[in-house]
């Protein structure tokens, strides 16, 4: 089966709608987003390409948890040793596993480890990067396209504040990655000091913090990516060209665990529906304003007959306003079409695929 049905009636909304409030921010670039639903909270020129500068890192560390080659041992060249910028002091031919290499990447935004681990994951710098660029296109981050794995400035590696956005969100849901951007501190076998994380807003401005990355090239300005769960909510902040950006950050996901609460509109199981039994193949929780919640409705729309396993849609409101639309089935669908959908959500909105 495809997702014929699934594209026409998405689980979360594409274009999320944006809450008004009084925020502002420092930041050229900027994006609040719930990190389960992907809900824009908010967003300034969040859509439009910008340098990132060491924000990329994030796909970088991703790529390289993820391909399940943390524990092997990564013989250090010359090229990446003489990579301009910041730096873990590597030093040619130095024998260091691909974790230690993360955790300097990710803590101390070291280029000479993104170098080794491009040419250890990638088997080159060029082939490392067309990873990162397939791995944007799977993630649905439509404004963004990389040309090396720290951030230096490039002529056309760009991102936008929501891909970065997208990207977090979905790094996040890894419990190594995890683990990793939200350290203070590390220690390497091949170190005899420890690296301690730069993301100040993880080691001192705002304790609710369980993840990010910084970056700054005078061409990029400071830019930053933040994770932080308050309340049974996780929220990702982002800035690009922010002169104020742990401000901004911490006003962010303030604002946003002051205005929004996560809300279950519909559990996993089957419903009731008009004397009908249907099945919903997953947990439904969405950020909500709490004046969205009070004039919360939903309808329940069915689908032509012949439309194969879907039932209908229930669509959710609050007023005029849409909310988000989720997708009821006749009955329990296979797992391979669970499956083809948990990538499909994990690509577009980087969240976690259906349990079964």
């Amino acid at each position: 089966m495809i997702l014929t049905a699934l594209l026409a009636f998405q689980w979360f909304s594409l274009h999320p709608v944006q809450a008004e409030g009084a925020l502002s921010v420092s930041a050229e670039h900027a994006v609040l987003m719930d990190a389960a639903s992907g809900r824009v909270l908010y967003e300034k020129d969040a859509y439009e390409p910008a340098l990132i500068a060491s924000t990329t890192k994030i796909m970088t560390a991703l790529i390289a948890v993820e391909s399940g080659k943390m524990d092997e041992k990564v013989t250090v060249s010359k090229r990446a040793v003489y990579t301009e910028g910041s730096s873990i002091y590597l030093t040619e031919k130095e024998s260091i596993r691909l974790k230690d290499l993360v955790y300097g990447l990710m803590l101390r935004s070291g280029n000479d480890a993104a170098v080794a681990i491009a040419e250890h994951v990638g088997g080159s710098v060029e082939g490392f990067v067309q990873m990162m660029n397939d791995k944007a296109a799977w993630l649905g981050m439509n404004d963004s396209r990389f040309e090396n794995p720290h951030g230096l400035d490039g002529e056309s590696h760009l991102s936008s504040a929501y891909d970065l956005g997208l990207l977090m969100a979905y790094a996040m849901k890894d419990e190594m990655f995890r683990e990793i951007t939200g350290s203070e501190s590390y220690l390497s076998e091949n170190r005899d000091y420890a690296w301690m994380n730069k993301n100040k807003m993880l080691t001192q401005y705002y304790d609710p913090t369980n993840g990010g990355k910084t970056g700054f090239t005078k061409a990029a300005g400071r830019t930053l990516v933040t994770s932080a769960a308050k309340e049974g909510m996780e929220l990702i902040a982002v800035t690009l060209n922010a002169p104020d950006d742990w401000n901004d950050h911490r006003n962010m996901f303030e604002w946003g665990f002051a205005h929004f609460e996560t809300v279950l509109l519909q559990k996993k199981g089957t419903v009731k529906v008009g004397g009908e039994a249907y099945y919903v193949p997953r947990d439904l929780a969405y950020p909500l304003t709490s004046s969205e919640k009070e004039q919360l409705e939903a309808v329940f729309y069915p689908v032509e007959e012949g439309t194969g396993l879907m039932a209908g849609v229930t669509y959710y409101k609050s007023g005029n306003n849409p909310i988000v639309e989720a997708a009821v089935w006749k009955e329990r669908p296979p797992q391979s079409f669970l499956r083809e959908v948990g990538d499909f959500l994990h690509r577009m909105m980087g969240v976690a695929p259906w349990s079964t």
